[in-house]
Parts: structure tokens; sequence; C-alpha cells
């Protein structure tokens, strides 16, 4: 049986999503618990990763339970819970059939990036939003964002970690990138087929610069689909891990 887990975690207490030597990742945390669970080892795929202090409330990942075993998704759900940290948790577990995959299956993605323009930033927003109390001008960055839409290539706005493809190809479909006024501040929202490495955060900086007056709409423009030579200049502010969380994953 295959399962389908939907997590939500509190990016702060994680060293990130994907597995690292250190073991305190959400993949890490997430394989001991059901391996735990089964009494096998078990290897659980993420729908992508997240950088250490990035949030989510839709993060996917499924895993191929043993054959030996009678569970049901119903059980699953609360015997994994038992055996992760309270900062880590399985909020839906479903059966898909064998051709799923977390990673593969996905058509999209919805982050949102939160913005809390107060003097003073509430402690229980700390690690959770971006504090960025100078002013900028909100239907200035509302036209930054525009920009975004449509099909482009992002080659400036993907953080190099060292194992890119060679002749990797950095179009990617932006469907939204809206702000909505909140009580502390704005939410961002980015939806879209794909996003790379700091996409989102590169996307959110760049664009918060515009808005500020540090950069122009034009300069912002040379960063999207810089043409067809290798460019490897990238956006030059990358909004902090804080205030980003992966909201949802869409499959077909």
């Amino acid at each position: 049986m295959r399962i389908k887990l939907t997590l939500a975690y509190d990016g702060r207490a994680f060293s990130g999503s994907q597995s690292q030597a250190g073991g305190n990742t959400v993949q890490d945390h997430l394989e001991r618990a059901i391996s735990d669970t089964a009494k096998v080892p078990l290897r659980a795929h993420l729908s992508g990763r997240t950088d250490a202090g990035v949030h989510a409330l839709g993060q996917v990942a499924h895993f191929d339970a043993p054959g030996h075993l009678s569970m049901n998704p119903y059980n699953w759900l609360p015997a994994i819970n038992a055996k992760l940290p309270p900062t880590l948790r399985v909020m839906e577990c479903d059966e898909v059939s064998e051709d799923f995959h977390a990673r593969f299956s996905a058509i999209g993605k919805t982050y949102e990036y939160r913005i809390c323009t107060w003097p003073v930033l509430p402690p229980l927003s700390a690690g959770l939003a971006w504090h960025l109390p100078k002013l900028f001008d909100v239907d200035v960055l509302r036209d930054a964002l525009s920009c975004y839409l449509g099909r482009h290539n992002f080659v400036c706005f993907a953080a190099v970690r060292g194992n890119e493809t060679p002749g990797m190809d950095y179009h990617r479909r932006i469907d939204q990138a809206s702000v909505t006024a909140r009580d502390d501040g704005y939410v961002l929202t980015f939806s879209g087929e794909g996003f790379f490495y700091r996409m989102v955060r590169l996307m959110t900086g760049a664009a918060i610069m515009v808005a500020q007056g540090k950069m122009s709409r034009q300069q912002l423009l040379d960063f999207i689909d810089p043409g067809d030579v290798h460019y490897s200049n990238t956006c030059p502010h990358c909004a902090p891990a804080d205030g980003l969380t992966l909201k949802q994953v869409f499959y077909r």
C-alpha cells in the first residue's frame, strides 16, 4: 500500500526538510517515525525541499507500507504522530495508487510569505514573519509582483546549490503573485508549476526592493528572461526564511 501524507511543521525546529547527516530534518524525523511503527526501515519521499526556518501547512510525502502490515491510513495517522515532535504533524493520511509520487506527480505549489510592518515585531510572530517596519509602496509592490506572472526564465531567481544539472531548464510558469493586506502587514502569495531553490524568497526580496525604491521596475525585468546567454548573476536580495510557508501542493 502506498501512503500519501500531508504534513505541517514549524520550520524553526528543523534543519530543513531534506535528510541530512545531523538527523534533525523533517524527512529524518518522519522516516524514523514510520520505520518505528512498521518495525522495518522505510523511506519517505517529499514533494520538495524547504530550507531551515521555512514552514509548511501542506507539504506532501509518500511511503510504501510493508505488505505484512494490515494497517489502514486511519491507523497510520495517529501511530506516526505519536512518534513525531510536536512541531511536526501528519494532518492527513490517504491510500494512493502505486504510480503516485509526492515529487514527480506534483503539478504545482502555492507558497505564502508573511510580512509584519508594525514598529515592533510581536513575540508570537518571531520566526513566522519578516519584520519590515520600513515603509514601502504597496501599489508599487503589487505592480512588481505582476512582472512574475506567466512563463519566464527564472535563472536569476534560482540560488546555486552546487548540484545543478548541466543545461537545466529554468523556465517556470507563475499563475499567481499577489499581495493581501493584514492587520499587522501583508501576505504575498505565489502559485506556479514549480519553484527553484530559494526562488520565492528571491522573488519576494526583489519585489520589496522595487517597492522601497532601491531597484527600478526595469532592473527587475532585466532579471526576468535575461536572454539565451549564460547568466549567473543571482538577483541581489533574498528575503529571510522566517515568513515563508509552503501552503499546498497540487496533483492531478
